[in-house]
């Protein structure tokens, strides 16, 4: 058994604070609804491992909460109410900061409150995005079918990004096992030959005083370098969150051969694939318009369709603003317009984001295809320089022998 604390309200709306013992944190919240109680809050009362897991576990992952949505679709499409779902949910949740979570939405349904403000309440855990869309679904009174297609847009975002992330894995493997061959060889290989170099002094080649100098720093000062690391990236991380520096970043980063194309294809697919899904769920353009702009990551793309939608305010539809920006690639352009014209501007958005998944990893392939041997040949460069400079300081002391 564990202690949790916990703020709850009488029903006479009095705040009480307390203590009890429960098996988890939803067994907890049930113990407080069975006092008559309101939880508002629930948390372990245990030590710094308490207060840590805690401080992990306050937000939400995309995992989690595509989870919840799939569940919670299925569950209202099978005829249950909302808060007899959330209350399976909360049963059926083993994560004890879920279950506070599912707790607080069902009791604030309870309440009376909409779930789309029961979401909005929950500091931040819910996108806006996610929150609208729910909002637009209790307006038409299709709650279980914009959550389904929310479930479907959240898995299609987690699989896009997954299948890019899965495609990184080797390269990086492939880096780290390269970085650590050349710091093996400057650790351990280099000092083995210095012994034969301590006579010749200034007679060393360059290239040999700059190898055994890399192999002595790395093995005596090594702390010094991962401090030096740690500070250039907190300072980097600091750096990219400057406002001017990351939309002057983000203006100069679409112009980099390869990277920036692809760059370009993947935000074409989410923002093309949000805002079908917005204008699916009922939302009118020009709204469904500004909340796509949230999940556009690049500052400049995400500026330039501000600007088109201030167009779109005067009437001048959305191919043509966009085009006029050069936004989107000329395909998704035409593919837009002819949507327009023939008024299925919702599907030809899904078709025109299937399309840019497909090319997104089509680019990434591509691109690991050229950085796999490049890796390669780099390592082999820096081996083969180590090599030659331990050989040139060697044929160096063959001749002051001779």
């Amino acid at each position: 058994m564990l202690r949790y604390e916990y703020r709850a309200v009488k029903p006479d709306g009095e705040l009480v604070e307390g203590e009890l013992e429960a098996l988890d944190e939803a067994n907890a919240v049930r113990q407080i609804q069975s006092l008559g109680l309101i939880p508002i809050q629930t948390r372990s009362a245990g030590g710094l491992r308490a207060r840590l897991t805690r401080r992990a576990d306050r937000r939400l992952s995309q995992k989690e909460i595509g989870a919840i949505t799939r569940q919670l679709a299925t569950l209202l499409e099978s005829g249950l109410t909302l808060d007899r779902s959330l209350q399976i949910l909360i049963d059926l949740t083993t994560e004890p900061h879920r279950a506070s979570v599912l707790a607080d939405l069902q009791n604030r349904v309870r309440g009376g409150a909409a779930f789309s403000s029961a979401l909005e309440a929950q500091d931040g855990q819910f996108p806006r995005l996610y929150v609208n869309m729910v909002r637009a679904g209790e307006a038409s009174g299709a709650l279980d079918a914009v959550l389904a297609r929310l479930a479907d847009y959240l898995e299609r975002t987690a699989e896009l990004r997954g299948s890019i992330t899965s495609a990184l894995v080797y390269p990086m493997i492939l880096l780290g096992v390269a970085g650590l061959s050349v710091i093996a060889l400057l650790v351990w290989v280099v000092p083995q030959f210095t012994l034969l170099f301590e006579d010749m002094g200034e007679a060393l080649p360059l290239p040999t005083q700059i190898v055994v100098a890399a192999g002595d720093l790395f093995r005596h000062y090594w702390w010094a370098m991962l401090v030096a690391v740690a500070i250039a990236a907190a300072v980097i991380e600091r750096w990219l969150k400057d406002p001017v520096v990351r939309t002057r970043l983000d203006h100069r980063v679409l112009d980099v051969p390869l990277f920036g194309d692809l760059l370009w294809k993947l935000e074409t697919a989410r923002f093309c694939h949000t805002l079908a899904t917005l204008l699916a769920n009922g939302l009118p353009l020009l709204n469904a318009l500004n909340l796509s702009r949230e999940v556009v990551g690049n500052r400049k793309l995400a500026g330039l369709l501000g600007e088109a939608g201030e167009d779109l305010k005067r009437g001048r539809g959305l191919a043509e603003p966009l085009g006029r920006r050069a936004i989107l690639p000329q395909l998704a352009l035409q593919m837009i317009r002819v949507g327009e014209e023939s008024g299925s501007l919702e599907a030809m958005l899904g078709k025109v984001a299937r399309v840019y998944d497909q090319e997104t990893r089509a680019s990434v392939q591509r691109l690991l295809t050229l950085l796999e041997p490049v890796l390669i040949i780099g390592l082999g460069i820096v081996v083969a320089g180590i090599i030659v400079s331990i050989l040139m300081a060697i044929l160096g002391a063959n001749e002051l022998v001779f």
